[in-house]
């Protein structure tokens, strides 16, 4: 324990001394070098969207995240991250060879080793953290309504449904993944219009319903949602990986002109300053 606990320390003190290199350099840099390799210009070819530099670069946005957590994490959290560990894989297994839930799509780039040639190992690191920093910051907005289960979780979905409305337009405008508009996932899937919102069909966002409704249940069985708020309350940097988030995506949203996805992202970023988190200190450099 005296081991962990000062493991625990060293790395709080670490995205302490680092939050402006860790929630505003590297999206605003991560975000130059998705777009140059979308458009293929000012990045040399090896380096466009090299693996290693993809994940490398999300798991240090989501350090302030995973450190903040870090000293909640007992054996039930760590049993249902596992469980959502292997949720994430199966349904994106289910997603890439029938369709269903999303849609039907595949992805566009590489993204390191892939489980059975379908799936990137590196998925959770990219899934997990929209729930958890869609709970953190819900926690922090409802204040004494989120005591009620029956507000708290139907608010974490919707948040999470609407990081995915920045998230989706941009990944698809870059070119992480793309969506046939024209197929039909199986028989059993009620519909498929073709209609989309910035290259994303309205399947997907049912799914993600689905997903968001099994992630946010599990993780809010996992946690106790008091101890997780006094968490925030000590911990300044645990909502950083959202930072993150905003103006990685916001970025890349308002380079192709996707304005709603633009709009939503700034909502989540009014949300954040509502709540005093869009705070991260500058560097003495600067």
């Amino acid at each position: 324990m005296a081991d962990r606990a000062r493991i625990e320390r060293r790395l709080n003190d670490l995205v302490s001394e680092n939050r402006f290199t860790i929630a505003v350099f590297f999206p605003l840099v991560g975000a130059v070098m998705l777009l140059a390799s979308a458009e293929r210009v000012l990045i040399p070819d090896p380096l466009v969207f090299h693996p290693l530099l993809v994940i490398f670069g999300t798991a240090v946005m989501r350090l302030p995240l995973i450190v903040g957590l870090l000293p909640l994490v007992g054996r039930r959290a760590a049993g249902a991250i596992g469980l959502l560990t292997l949720y994430a894989y199966a349904i994106e297994y289910i997603g890439t060879t029938t369709g269903l839930p999303y849609g039907v799509f595949e992805y566009g780039i590489d993204l390191g080793p892939m489980l059975l040639g379908k799936v990137p190992f590196g998925l959770p690191i990219f899934f997990l953290p929209l729930v958890a920093n869609a709970y953190l910051l819900c926690l922090l907005l409802l204040g004494e309504r989120a005591r009620a289960a029956l507000v708290r979780v139907p608010a974490v979905i919707a948040t999470v449904l609407l990081m995915d409305l920045v998230l989706d337009p941009g990944a698809v405008a870059i070119g992480f993944w793309e969506y046939d508009l024209t197929a039909t996932p199986l028989a059993v899937w009620p519909y498929n219009s073709g209609v989309a919102f910035y290259g994303v069909p309205l399947s997907n966002y049912a799914g993600w319903v689905v997903s968001a409704t099994v992630a946010v249940v599990t993780l809010d069985a996992a946690f106790e949602w008091i101890d997780l708020r006094a968490r925030l309350d000590s911990c300044a940097f645990m909502l950083d990986d959202l930072v993150s988030f905003v103006l990685l995506w916001g970025v890349i949203n308002a380079v192709y002109a996707q304005w709603a996805p633009v709009a939503l992202a700034a909502l989540l970023g009014v949300g954040l300053w509502y709540t005093d988190r869009f705070d991260v200190p500058a560097p003495p450099w600067l």
